[in-house]
């Protein structure tokens, strides 16, 4: 296997990897950032406060974007893995 093709294919897992997450991680991060505007107004400083609707939020997004992730995934390796196995 060519190193250039190695290597191409790892950047394009990475960035398959990076896809994937967004959308759990932006559920987090706009959850967490209610959550501690909501702290900071109120002053209450509760560490399950900002856990576990941030918990909440990442379940629900990674269920509702569960098919996005799988279509994803599956075109990747459909399209770079395995006619890159079947050339070995």
């Amino acid at each position: 296997m060519d190193e250039m093709v190695f290597f191409d294919t790892l950047r394009q897992g990475l960035w398959v990897s990076v896809v994937m997450s967004t959308p759990i991680l932006v559920a987090a991060l706009v959850v967490g950032l209610v959550i501690g505007l909501f702290q900071a107004l109120t002053s209450i400083q509760e560490m399950t406060l900002t856990f576990v609707p941030k918990l909440a939020a990442m379940v629900v997004v990674f269920w509702a974007s569960m098919s996005f992730m799988t279509t994803t995934l599956t075109a990747f390796f459909t399209g770079e893995l395995i006619p890159l196995m079947a050339r070995l």
